[in-house]
Formats: structure tokens, C-alpha cells, sequence
């Protein structure tokens, strides 16, 4: 097999919200950038954004666990966790800035800006949606209308769903992918289906990657390397370059569902969580939301017969999302499996947010009898590679021009959603290896 050698100021390896930022930022500045990614581009096939899409371009087929059975959905294409996201933006926890000194105001200031995230307008936002917030307001939660990674105008049939989580296919969703294309337009090299085996590195400094692509073996040269392959990825790369303690601990942001169904229409065929609330105090967020109809009963025959048999009543279930900001526990091993146990805490942390979802639920129409628990998913793998523990506030690994962007460097779980925040790290790491060189 015949070895390739490539060359460049920085190589950026993953496509998803960071890797895309940092290639774009320096591409844009004049740098040799080569983006490398495991997966391909799959936009604009035929499959994206159906069932059989979502198994083509995601981690084991979408059949990826945790040793106690969360299920994850992990894409494994270019732009990443974004080409199968609900498309809301948060900006970050004021923890980030006060207890990490990290401050990424500006850079997600101008993001926001940028790509004009807001809420969708009313009147896209959903009839049963909206029913569900007002319940909530009703009972004296504070929920607010969820700012998007969406602009329906992008869109020649804006007609967004809960099946959208699968793929936008209509474009009203903006992708990191494109923000690849903008790099690439600059003068970047992307390589797809790529395995990168280990980083180079003499101890002291980064020298490169070596991996394969396309049946040839290839060692690539720069004295910046950026991982962002992603909170599964992104420490098992560095657990085989040398870094022992990488995939020590993680967050998930465990994600459940709690369902109830009502006479009228429910949330299924309008957009995804379009109405949000997080209750910083108890630790937990809630959002409108629901699984698509052919994953649903994938998930409620988990949970019995009963909630098996609303399925014919999709149509008319209402969704709560409960996103827990979990406990650093379990990790990514160097053996390949996943374990992520949940604390006491967080299953206080659960316990709270069932309560406080049925009865948003029951103050929305739905039955008692009607309203049950999905089984628990993980929905944010983060919090494996902290800043912190081993990295400094800079992104920076012990190791000099070797860094990492993405949800792998949170110090704790976000719980909330995470893009808006790993695209502000982007930015922001990109302007610090500008002014170095």
C-alpha cells in the first residue's frame, strides 16, 4: 500500500460544529488547512433525512449503547451532530465564563448575528406546541420560545416535522457542512472516509496524523492539529496517541420523553422543540418534543404494551422533553464500550422533572392514564476530554499545537443545547492559533 504525505498549517480533523468553525476561521485567514472526517457528505441524496439515511450515516447504524442500554444517536458524516439536530441554539451557561474563565460573549454574539438565530415566527411554532407551553406558563414556568438554527425563508417548502431530527431535507436548517464548503472555497482539502489512527507527537510537540483513506496508508504534517470528532470519537483518538486519561468520565445530557395523548392533534407533524425552559436550580431543561413516528414504538414497546398501542395515536401525543444536566460518571474505553451510569443526583434530577412534566401534561389535556415515560436516551456525549483536567482554558492539550474543539472539552454538562456554545469555542480557538503564527 503506497504512502501519501500531505502538508498543511493545521489539520482539522472532524466536520461537526468546532472542526467546521476552526477550518472555516482559518482558511478564511490564509491558512493550509486539511479537514479530515470518518464519514462522507450525504446531503443531497436521495436517503437523507429518511429512516434508512439515518442508519446509513450513523454510529452502528444507529444501534449504538451504552453498557446500560442508553441508546445514542451519533452521525458520523461531514457537519457532524448538526445534519441530525432539532436546530436550537443556546448560548452558554454563565458557569462557563465564571468558574472555567472561559468567555466566548463575542464570538457567539456574532454567530447569533450570522446566521440570525431566532424563534421561528407564531405561527410555525406549532398549535399543540404552543399548548403545551401555555400549560406550562399557566402552572408558573417560565417557558420561552426556543431560538433556531432555522430559517424557514431558506426554504422553497418549509414543512418541518419531528422526522426533520433524521435530516433537513428542505435546507431551512443550517449544517456545519456548509460552513466545510466555505472553508474549502477558501482553499481548504477535505478527506472523507477517513480513519485516523494516531496523532504524531514527540512528547513535547504535535507533528502531524497518520491514518488511511481510500486504500492508501498517508502521514500528514502541521504543527497544528485540532481533534473534533466529537465526544465518542475525540478521546478514543487520543487514547490511541498516548493520552491514558482521555474518555475518563462523561456527560450526556440523559434525554427522556415523557408522552400523554389528547383528542386534538398532537406534536409529531410540527417542528421540534419550539418552546423551552431550564430550571438551573434542579438541573434539568424541558422542551417540546416527541420521537418520529417509525422510532416511536422502537421505544414505547421498551415500556409495555400499553404505551406500545398509542402509536396509533401518534398523531395525537404530546411530547416533553427532560434533558438532565447529569453527573461526570462511566466513560469511553480504549475496549470500545461506553458506560454512562446515572448518580443518585440525577435521578433526583428525574424525579423532579417527571413530576413537573405530567403535570405540564395534565394541564394540557392529557389523561392521567395516557402519560408515560420513554426510556432513557443520550442525546450530548461530552465531558470526556474537560478542560481542566486535560486541557487548559485555551482548548490546549499538554502536548504544544495539539488541541480540541468540541463537546468533548466540556467541564461539566451543559444541559442545554450544545452547538451555539462548541461553535463559540471554535471561533475563539481559531483567533488564538491566528495571532500565534
Amino acid at each position: 500500500m503506497s504512502l501519501l504525505k500531505l502538508t498543511a498549517d493545521a489539520i482539522v480533523i472532524g466536520s461537526g460544529p468546532g472542526g467546521a468553525t476552526v477550518a472555516r476561521e482559518l482558511s478564511r485567514a490564509g491558512k493550509k488547512v486539511i479537514i479530515l472526517d470518518k464519514g462522507a457528505d450525504h446531503r443531497g441524496r436521495i436517503y437523507y433525512g429518511t429512516y434508512p439515511g439515518a442508519m446509513i450515516y450513523s454510529d452502528k447504524m444507529s444501534l449504538l449503547f451504552t453498557k446500560e442500554g442508553l441508546n445514542i444517536i451519533s452521525p458520523i458524516m461531514v457537519g457532524g451532530a448538526t445534519s441530525m439536530y432539532c436546530g436550537c441554539a443556546a448560548v452558554p451557561p454563565v458557569w462557563l465564563k465564571k468558574r472555567y474563565r472561559i468567555d466566548i460573549d463575542n464570538e457567539v454574539n456574532e454567530t447569533i448575528q450570522e446566521l440570525n438565530i431566532q424563534p421561528l415566527l407564531p405561527q410555525l411554532r406549532g398549535i399543540a406546541s404552543t399548548r403545551i407551553a401555555q400549560a406550562a406558563i399557566q402552572l408558573g414556568y417560565e417557558w420561552y420560545p426556543q431560538p433556531k438554527f432555522m430559517n424557514p425563508e431558506r426554504s422553497k417548502n418549509f414543512h418541518c416535522t419531528a422526522a426533520c431530527m433524521l435530516g433537513c431535507r428542505c435546507g431551512a436548517k443550517w449544517n456545519a457542512a456548509e460552513w466545510v464548503d466555505e472553508a474549502l472555497e477558501a482553499g481548504a482539502a477535505l478527506y472523507t472516509h477517513v480513519k485516523v489512527k494516531k496523532i504524531l507527537h514527540d512528547g513535547r510537540s504535535v507533528q502531524g496524523v497518520e491514518g488511511s483513506a481510500g486504500g492508501k496508508n498517508f502521514i500528514a504534517h502541521a504543527p497544528y492539529v485540532v481533534v473534533a470528532a466529537g465526544g465518542i470519537g475525540s478521546p478514543r483518538l487520543l487514547q490511541a496517541s498516548g493520552f491514558k486519561d482521555a474518555g475518563k468520565g462523561m456527560t450526556m445530557d440523559v434525554t427522556v420523553m415523557v408522552y400523554g395523548t389528547i383528542s386534538d392533534k398532537g406534536i409529531g407533524k410540527e417542528p421540534p422543540m419550539t418552546w423551552s425552559w431550564e430550571n438551573d436550580a434542579d438541573g434539568y431543561m424541558l422542551s417540546t418534543l416527541i420521537d418520529p413516528w417509525l422510532l416511536y414504538p422502537l421505544a414505547a414497546v421498551r415500556v409495555g404494551v400499553k404505551p406500545l398501542l398509542q402509536w396509533f395515536q401518534w398523531n395525537h401525543i404530546l411530547g416533553v422533553m427532560i434533558k438532565l444536566k447529569d453527573d461526570i460518571t462511566g466513560g469511553v474505553y480504549s475496549d470500545g464500550t461506553i458506560s454512562k451510569p446515572l448518580t443518585q443526583k440525577d435521578k433526583e434530577r428525574l424525579a423532579k422533572a417527571r413530576a413537573v412534566s405530567e403535570a405540564i401534561l395534565k394541564k394540557a389535556g392529557a389523561p392521567a392514564s395516557s402519560i408515560f415515560m420513554r426510556p432513557l436516551i443520550g442525546t450530548h456525549p461530552s465531558g470526556t476530554v474537560r478542560v481542566g483536567d486535560m486541557l487548559d482554558t485555551n482548548l490546549r492539550t499538554k502536548i504544544d499545537g495539539l488541541y480540541v474543539c468540541d463537546a468533548s472539552t466540556f467541564p461539566e454538562s451543559l444541559d442545554r443545547p450544545t452547538v451555539l456554545t462548541i461553535i463559540g469555542l471554535g471561533k475563539r480557538l481559531a483567533k488564538h492559533l491566528i495571532k500565534k503564527r
